[in-house]
């Protein structure tokens, strides 16, 4: 680590002091190599792991006394680890933030309590100690330049010394090796693949800039220039001593729109510096930005004007800049096309030669000849407007209307072959630089696909060439000749992937590209409605966003013509189904644009103009190109911030299908941020969702059903849902099961909806008894109850009951609704409906038949949704009746983390029925339950942990069931080890139950037992809290173990635990002192901690249980005190 850390990591160096690492891609790298390697340290070398370094390591930290907890003992801001070395000393000291750590195990403990701030802790660790394995192992094992002879000495002393010690220091020291060499080859590795500047690259570049820099708005800077004059001999111009360092120069750039930037260029690549001193004429060479690959790609990032005013620039030649890594920059032409270059691909390509084999390249044989570079395109700027640009020159030169010149067409129509090579280059460049450019947070939607190309001339359809020969004619002809060419070509099958490529392969999305920078309405029209059918493959999408179509499409959006509106809205939504183009949209302002499209009449209105009649179709269209952008994250903040919610509620009102589709599809995505859910349900949108589930198309059925799915997290929407009718058409539609995403989405809802039960336990008497009374009584009957608050309060529960079953149709909910006074009883009859709408529309026993031959995420949903629903005794009955317990328990052998949390669930809920807990037992379900302990995963231990406590409970010999589990009892026991709250609080509720039979507790406790629980005491959470203390009230029950817990130090937190605000926990804690205080020390402990003045207040609740528990503990202590007073008086 020592070599690794010199050598490898870059360290900076301005100024005074040791230098700090600095935040680079590579040391990155070595840094998560070393946390790797630390945080698994413990468990891979226990016997390393407990070594007492020599000298702690030592550093400032960011972290505080409150990430501490298990095995750690705080004190204000102080935290001392109850691990301590032979002297009495702990192995970790955080004090004043000031941390010391003295071992392995406390170092990988403290980055598992570091969570996200590891990474600024390793490097914080690794600057103060820039030879860590001096203060670990000793200064004869410091790194040393040459020649290491420390284990030859270490080898010499174990041979003469038979210190235990040094035997683990050598184990260690290999251990250390071992990570520096896997250090130094993944750095060589990286290192080796980075393409790296040299002075005449530097040169110009900088030369090309001043060129077209100075006065006028048209230019890239307004100025550009060295801060030294002085050139050295081997054409740098900083100074000696930071050349060393890899440095070229310094610039001093001035942008139109930013302040000065100060930057340095090195052969690592250009980044911002600090700028002059105020004080002094000194640069500040430290590092303040990211390391870029060249000037160019920096300014772009810096200057949004800088790249406006690149596409304003002619193409003119220039030598192309020379890189540690010589590539060959030359292009392959014919000798008769020579006065038309082709294109130039950018530094990080390899040889042109490699990319232009091509069975048509090879038929044709051909003069080579070297090419001088496009300017531009050499420093990686073309873009997305260079045809745009290239356009403009051919204009200047060509007197006729052609936009492509002829021998360029000629050259596209016989030579196909290379022009392929170039689009694959340019679509690998543009993506090379989308990986280093600001990047949104949402997954790639269609994954690339493999570029294809016709092998030969032989298997092309004739499609094939006609469609080249309408491209020649849209190149070469004049407005009518191009609008012709554009209908002739729509006469095609455009979706068929012939033509598409044909259209591609010969320059055709250049060409219609470049149509759309035109100012003829009809050539734009006609280009529009080409590329919005051919982007329908994802290689033609990824080109025209390669080429810069969506910046020009994003442009027509503001024209006054709505044909093109529709159209440029209708494209982008087909093009931006890939992030690259989702951000490129954003970027050039689209998002506004297109939220802009939807506001149109209301859609209500009878008698609309052909005028409003198309608003509404432009509206459509914006839709469906926000459906698409919407999928990423910072988009949807866009739309919100443009305004979208309420003009997307306002179209949620259409009744026309295919406008529904992409308003409905676009709040689904949306409906995944917290503050799309709080204005779907504020802006009342729930009601025309719940409506829309009712109509035939099964698509807009599919998002209203994923957007409720989403949005149902809240108990308010869950009202709601009920409240507009949503449960009927959620329970209808799982009868069709043919579509699986449809079912997916509204197992989902169900699943979501199922959680709101606040008055299930009250109502879990109800029955399926349709009643033949009329609705207009029971909705008078109803209101009458409802009504009376006296009533409500005492006798109202039987009434409801009776009434339950006289539910008609949703305006008896709409009635009571209004008239309701008391809330409480309303949610009494609206929540039990609810589980009986459920149960009366059988969409339990339909949920059952879905848990067999379904896709995962299906499974996931209805073993979800079954899980809320057993909740509810009847349910769990009407489960088991219908033969619902096998396949769940078939279930708890997948390896699915979700529906493994969800089965469990289930599982757990129904083993609550002795008679479901037979069949689960006979299933062998118990046995697969304990396996899903092992599961690497906490939340499926958890799960599966707190299903087992119900097992226990209802078991017939339940204690012989669970001794049957060999090694069962000792993997319960040891993960109580475990990080997660919830796995803790889980198993100790586990083992309350295991507890239970004298033998098993023997076992457990055999297994160490008391002492693990007694770590877990000092915890701040209330749920581990009452489950803890309940576990150490049954485990107090066998042997000595009232004694070991005072041993161990379990009693004074527990004291601690009365000053809860959780009742729960106050009954569990008083049950425990209870237990403890049958020793006279913990009695001794427990006053002392001031537990009498506690309990005294709890003698006098209402639980009787809580009453018991703390009149028996202040008793004992009080036949303590009595006794010792006797003892000393007499």
């Amino acid at each position: 680590m020592g070599v690794a850390l010199t050598r490898a990591a870059q360290w900076t160096s301005a100024g005074s002091g040791t230098g700090t690492l600095e935040i680079t891609p590579l040391n990155e790298s070595l840094l998560n190599d070393i946390i790797k390697f630390a945080e698994s340290f413990s468990s891979r070398h226990p016997q390393e792991a407990a070594f007492v370094f020599r000298e702690p390591l030592e550093w400032k930290t960011q972290l505080d006394y409150s990430g501490f907890e298990l095995g750690y003992e705080i004190s204000g801001t102080t935290v001392q680890s109850e691990e301590r070395d032979k002297d009495d000393q702990p192995l970790l000291l955080l004090s004043d933030s000031t941390i010391r750590v003295r071992s392995f195990g406390q170092l990988s403990r403290l980055l598992h309590v570091a969570m996200e701030k590891k990474l600024k802790e390793a490097q914080a660790c690794l600057e103060a100690n820039r030879d860590p394995i001096v203060k670990i192992l000793g200064p004869g094992y410091g790194t040393i330049e040459g020649e290491d002879m420390s284990m030859l000495r270490l080898l010499d002393r174990m041979k003469k010394d038979d210190d235990p010690d040094t035997e683990i220091k050598m184990k260690i020291s290999l251990l250390l090796q071992q990570l520096d060499m896997q250090l130094l080859n993944s750095s060589l590795k990286r290192i080796s693949q980075e393409v790296r500047l040299t002075p005449a690259a530097v040169k110009n570049e900088v030369d090309l800039l001043k060129h077209f820099s100075g006065e006028g708005e048209d230019t890239v800077l307004e100025s550009l220039e060295y801060i030294s004059d002085y050139e050295f001999s081997n054409g740098c111009r900083a100074p000696p001593w930071r050349q060393v360092h890899g440095e070229i120069c310094y610039l001093i750039v001035k942008p139109h729109d930013t302040d000065p930037l100060y930057i340095t260029c090195s052969t690592a690549g250009v980044f911002l510096n600090g700028g002059r001193e105020k004080e002094k004429d000194d640069i500040d060479y430290e590092r303040k930005s990211d390391i870029y690959k060249d000037l160019i790609t920096l300014l772009r990032e810096r200057s949004p004007k800088f790249v406006e005013n690149i596409a304003k620039q002619d193409y003119t030649f220039s030598e192309e800049p020379t890189y540690e890594k010589h590539y060959h920059h030359m292009e392959i032409v014919d000798a008769e096309d020579s006065g038309q270059s082709q294109k130039i691909y950018d530094y990080s390509e390899k040889n042109v030669f490699e990319k232009t084999k091509s069975p048509l390249v090879k038929s044709k044989p051909i003069d080579k000849k070297l090419e001088p570079s496009l300017k531009w395109k050499n420093v990686g700027l073309a873009g997305s407007q260079d045809d745009k640009a290239a356009n403009k020159v051919i204009k200047e030169e060509k007197e006729n209307r052609a936009i492509v010149p002829e021998s360029k067409k000629k050259a596209n129509i016989l030579s196909p072959g290379p022009i392929k090579g170039q689009s694959v280059s340019k679509r690998k460049v543009s993506e090379k630089s989308d990986e280093i450019s600001q990047s949104s947070s949402e997954s790639e939607e269609d994954e690339e696909q493999p570029e294809r190309h016709q092998e030969g001339n032989t298997d092309l359809p004739s499609e094939y060439w006609q469609i080249q020969k309408l491209v020649k004619y849209i190149k070469g002809g004049n407005q009518t000749a191009t609008v012709i060419a554009l209908c002739s070509m729509r006469d095609f099958n455009l979706a068929q992937e012939t033509c598409q490529l044909a259209i591609r392969d010969v320059g055709g999305l250049e060409v219609l590209i470049n149509l759309l920078d035109t100012e003829e309405i009809k050539c734009k029209i006609g280009s529009l409605k080409i590329l919005k059918e051919i982007s329908l493959n994802s290689q033609i999408r990824r080109t025209v966003a390669d080429f810069g179509g969506l910046q020009i499409m994003v442009k027509i959006l503001d024209s006054p013509d709505k044909d093109l509106k529709c159209l440029a809205a209708e494209t982008i939504a087909n093009v931006a189904r890939f992030k690259r183009a989702r951000r490129t949209v954003r970027q050039h302002g689209g998002i506004k644009r297109l939220v802009g499209l939807l506001d149109c009449v209301p859609l209500g209105s009878a008698n609309l103009t052909p005028h409003q009649e198309k608003d509404i179709e432009v509206a459509r269209c914006g839709a469906l190109a926000l459906w698409s952008c919407s999928k990423s994250t910072k988009n949807k903040e866009a739309i919100r911030r443009a305004g979208g919610i309420p003009l997307l509620a306002r179209l949620l009102k259409s009744p026309h299908a295919n406008m529904l589709t992409p308003v409905v599809g676009t709040l689904q995505e949306c409906a995944s941020e917290p503050s799309y859910r709080l204005a779907i349900k504020t802006e009342r949108m729930i009601e025309n969702l719940v409506k829309n589930l009712s109509g035939e198309n099964e698509e807009l059925q599919m998002h209203c059903a994923s957007a409720i799915f989403k949005c149902a997290e809240d108990e308010e929407t869950r009202d709601l849902v009920r409240h507009h009718g949503g449960l009927q058409p959620l329970a209808s539609l799982l009868s069709n099961s043919e579509n699986k995403e449809l079912l997916a989405s509204v197992t989902g809802a169900i699943w979501k909806c199922a959680i709101s039960r606040e008055n299930v336990t009250k109502l879990s008497s109800l029955v399926s008894t349709p009643s033949s009374s009329p609705v207009l009584c029971a909705t008078d009957q109803l209101t009458r109850v409802a009504t009376c608050s006296r009533c409500a309060l005492a006798g109202s529960r039987q009434e409801i009951l009776d009434l339950l079953g006289l539910w008609g149709e949703e305006p008896l909910q709409a009635q009571l609704w209004t008239r309701c006074r008391n809330v409480d009883i309303y949610k009494q009859i609206a929540w039990g409906m609810q589980e009986e709408r459920f149960r009366e529309y059988k969409a339990i026993e339909t949920l059952v038949v879905l848990l067999t031959d379904q896709p995962e995420e299906v499974l996931v949903n209805v073993v979800g949704a079954l899980g809320e629903c057993c909740q509810e005794p009847a349910n769990r009955a009407i489960i088991r009746k219908c033969g619902g317990i096998p396949p769940l328990v078939n279930l708890l052998t997948g390896t699915n983390k979700a529906l493994l949390v969800n089965v469990t669930k289930a599982v757990g809920a129904c083993a609550t029925e002795p008679e479901n807990m037979m069949i689960i037992d006979r299933l062998d379900g118990v046995r697969l339950l304990w396996s899903l302990l092992k599961n690497p995963h906490p939340n499926v231990q958890a799960s599966a942990a707190w299903a087992i406590c119900p097992c226990i409970e209802n078991a017939k010999d339940a204690g012989e069931m669970v001794r049957s589990f060999v090694g069962g009892l000792e993997l319960i026991v040891n993960l109580l080890k475990s990080e997660n709250k919830e796995v803790l609080a889980s198993i100790c509720a586990a083992i309350t139950n295991i507890a239970k039979d004298e033998e098993n507790l023997a076992v457990i406790t055999d297994h160490g037992v008391v002492p693990l629980l007694s770590k877990l005491a000092n915890t701040n959470n209330d749920k581990l809290r009452r489950h803890l203390a309940e576990a150490i009230s049954r485990c107090c029950m066998w042997g000595s173990n009232r004694i070991a817990f005072g041993e161990t130090k379990a009693v004074a937190p527990l004291v601690r635990y009365l000053k809860s605000n959780d009742t729960s926990v106050h009954r569990a804690t008083a049950q425990a002192l209870y237990q403890l205080s049958e020793d006279p020390n913990n009695c001794i402990t427990m006053h002392e901690n001031g537990v009498v003045k506690l309990l005294l207040g709890m003698v006098g609740s209402t639980d009787e249980t809580l009453q018991e528990a703390a009149a028996g503990c202040i008793a004992n202590i009080r036949r303590l005190a009595l006794a010792t007073e006797k003892a000393k008086y007499g």
